[in-house]
């Protein structure tokens, strides 16, 4: 393959995923997938990006306009695609098959389907129509957009994320409990994003006790320059509630959206309140019999939204991809409420490992996200 072919293929890849993030917020439970398609002479003739589940995939946008462009439509085109084109009829037909009835001489994949019961088989379907196919472009930078949907194809569990807003002490509440606001705005406007794009804010029942959270997305706070629906996608909420403490006088109970209680005792759904059970570990949920429900129930990404006691559960569990901290400029002392409960370590060993993987400033405050090493624990 030439050089010029290969800066071409990257060009238009890079405009592929940057369609694709288009639908961070809508595509659950599906991927997020971009495409592009340009004509012999390297002219973008169609793009589209996928938006909701049930609705057309990229390829199909980007098919529709360039059929509009020029009277042969896609034919003899090129076509730039993040994710495999899918091979199977789900609740909408198969992109390999439209790409093959466009006749386009190519298609250029960033990465394969990680579904191990049809990777492969879009790119097989392709290449027998005679369609000259090139995988691998742009492979990690297409993964960063689906972490949850590749995590849940291949283990059958959702990626997790928590947060935590805490002060320059590592406190996340005063003795008493008040919270609010340790963080800045900006910090909470930055929260209010990945609420937007989780299928799942998962809590405690501590939390919703204490602090009676919706915990739903808020536009006017989250100030989304340009989201593809009338009205946001709201996550749903999954309550954990092993010792049956909830009722229905909260308002994450009573607010029209879905919200599960997951527990390890078995609870006919009602009108106002679904349940989740689980497995039971020492009288409390078992979290990871929780994730495969998750999986189940086709999240792929998780956020967290807890106090101490869950957040620690979950790293010692090993269970966190993804933990994200807001610091801000204040000192809360040493009779503060610590940012995590976990078992008293004896060795250093034992304790969580983080890798930094970024900060940055956001307003006056500074955002870390540490993936764990879990490898490092001496467990």
């Amino acid at each position: 393959m030439d050089q010029a072919t290969i800066k071409n293929d990257y060009k238009w890849m890079a405009r592929a995923i940057q369609l694709a993030k288009k639908g961070w917020y809508t595509t659950s439970p599906n991927p997020r997938v971009g495409c592009v398609i340009v004509d012999e002479n390297n002219e973008c003739i169609g793009e589209g990006f996928h938006v909701q589940a049930g609705t057309p995939h990229a390829e199909v946008h980007a098919l529709a306009q360039a059929k509009q462009a020029r009277t042969q439509g896609a034919k003899g085109a090129t076509a730039y695609v993040t994710l495999e084109p899918c091979s199977h009829y789900g609740r909408t037909p198969p992109c390999a098959e439209a790409l093959v009835n466009a006749q386009v001489a190519r298609v250029v994949v960033a990465m394969t389907d990680p579904n191990p019961n049809v990777s492969g088989n879009g790119i097989r379907k392709l290449q027998d129509a005679g369609i000259e196919v090139v995988s691998d472009v742009m492979a990690a930078e297409a993964a960063t957009l689906n972490l949850g949907f590749i995590k849940r194809m291949l283990t059958g569990k959702p990626y997790v994320r928590a947060k935590l807003g805490i002060s320059l002490d590592g406190k996340i509440a005063l003795q008493n409990g008040v919270s609010q606001w340790i963080t800045g705005p900006e910090a909470r406007r930055d929260v209010q994003s990945y609420r937007a794009q989780s299928c799942v804010v998962l809590t405690g029942s501590g939390t919703v006790k204490a602090d009676d959270p919706s915990l739903l997305v808020r536009g006017s706070e989250a100030q989304f320059k340009a989201y593809p629906l009338e009205v946001i996608r709201q996550p749903a909420r999954v309550i954990i509630d092993s010792n049956d403490a909830i009722r229905g006088d909260y308002q994450i109970l009573n607010d029209g959206h879905t919200t599960f209680i997951a527990t390890p005792t078995a609870h006919p759904d009602t009108a106002s309140q679904k349940y989740l059970q689980v497995a039971e570990n020492a009288g409390k949920v078992n979290l990871e019999s929780l994730m495969q429900a998750f999986g189940d129930k086709q999240f792929n990404e998780v956020w967290v939204e807890a106090g101490p006691g869950l957040v620690g559960a979950l790293l010692e569990h090993q269970l966190v991809d993804e933990l994200i901290c807001y610091q801000a400029p204040k000192i809360l002392g040493d009779k503060g409420q610590s940012m995590v409960t976990l078992p008293a370590f004896t060795s250093l060993d034992q304790s969580i490992s983080l890798t930094l993987i970024e900060n940055r400033q956001v307003g006056n405050d500074i955002k870390f996200i540490f993936r764990p090493d879990y490898r490092d624990m001496g467990r």
